[in-house]
């Protein structure tokens, strides 16, 4: 004898009610038609939610395979891109706070060269300035850590001053191989040996953040803090001259030199500066694309410009047409 499901209402049949009622054509009253009515986008929605539910552990399968291959889920895209070195074949390295480490671009394509530790206190947790040494070895600045940092042969961040910069929001690089590093905090420039070592202060520059050498080998600073926004310095520190008078950007960030010329970020003007010593600095290019326009480099007449907000690198060609680098 069977013994009906008490889940289920029997027919009598040995058939459960609703097999039953299908075999037999028994057709539903108006009531229940009337229910059923109102209840079906709720089905339609239940279905939705049970093919989801289907679909998740699919999901959880592609994203483990792709891991066991060595694949990376996550989007190749910046996350908050400050600054940036250029290689002499074009190979951009970018510093990226939000990484906690650093991206290389190469024809448009990022990939990441080192992620850090989403935490306090380790290398790159705050990564902001970026350069190159006369080696070709990457350079950053880290404020997270008071330190700038040398990747190794290994792609591992070396610290150079044991935690002797207070935040070191540019590095230049001198023909001695010498670092130079800018630090509003301290409101100096530092001068670091090229094989690393104890800071010594070069020259006292109020909110010191931009950095570039000039063929002469002086160095041109933009002093974000002080009453002069741009200014150079000689070789052996002792002389500091203007080169831009007064305040006119509302917040520069970073400065390259050629041949004279000095172009400066600036993030609250959403553009670019032209400087020419003598001259009042001119608009160069401003507005759309630009958000906060923040790191800068130069390559083959081209200017390289990283944008925090946008979260892209663009490249500005010498008439001023801007094109965007990354995809």
């Amino acid at each position: 004898m069977q013994i009906p499901n008490p889940g289920h209402r029997s027919t009598g049949f040995g058939v459960r009610r609703p097999v039953a009622a299908f075999l037999l054509g028994r057709r539903r009253s108006p009531h229940k038609a009337e229910t059923a009515r109102w209840n079906s986008p709720l089905k339609e929605s239940g279905d939705k939610s049970r093919a989801l539910q289907r679909a998740w552990p699919c999901s959880l399968l592609v994203a483990w395979l792709l891991l066991a291959a060595g694949a990376d889920c996550r989007a190749a895209a910046l996350e908050y891109p400050l600054g940036i070195a250029v290689a002499k074949d074009g190979t951009m390295y970018v510093a990226d706070r939000e990484l906690h480490g650093v991206w290389k671009i190469t024809d448009g394509k990022a990939e990441v060269l080192y992620r850090g530790q989403k935490r306090y206190r380790t290398p790159l947790y705050a990564a902001f300035s970026a350069a190159l040494d006369n080696d070709g070895k990457l350079l950053v600045g880290d404020p997270g850590t008071r330190e700038v940092y040398r990747f190794d042969e290994d792609g591992q961040p070396q610290p150079l001053t044991d935690g002797g910069i207070g935040t070191p929001l540019a590095i230049a690089v001198a023909a001695s191989g010498e670092i130079f590093v800018g630090d509003p905090e301290a409101q100096r420039v530092w001068k670091v040996p090229a094989e690393g070592g104890q800071p010594e202060e070069f020259a006292k520059v109020i909110g010191a953040r931009g950095l570039a050498f000039d063929a002469a080998g002086w160095l041109w600073v933009v002093a974000n803090g002080g009453p002069n926004q741009v200014v150079r310095i000689s070789p052996d520190g002792r002389q500091i001259e203007t080169v831009v008078e007064g305040r006119p950007f509302r917040f520069p960030h970073n400065i390259v030199v050629a041949d004279g010329t000095a172009w400066v970020t600036d993030g609250y003007a959403k553009g670019v500066w032209k400087v020419v010593p003598g001259q009042k600095p001119e608009a160069f290019v401003s507005g759309d694309p630009f958000q906060n326009p923040v790191g800068l480099a130069r390559h083959n007449g081209k200017l390289l410009v990283v944008d925090s907000r946008a979260k892209a690198v663009f490249a500005v060609s010498a008439d001023g047409n801007v094109s965007r680098v990354t995809d």
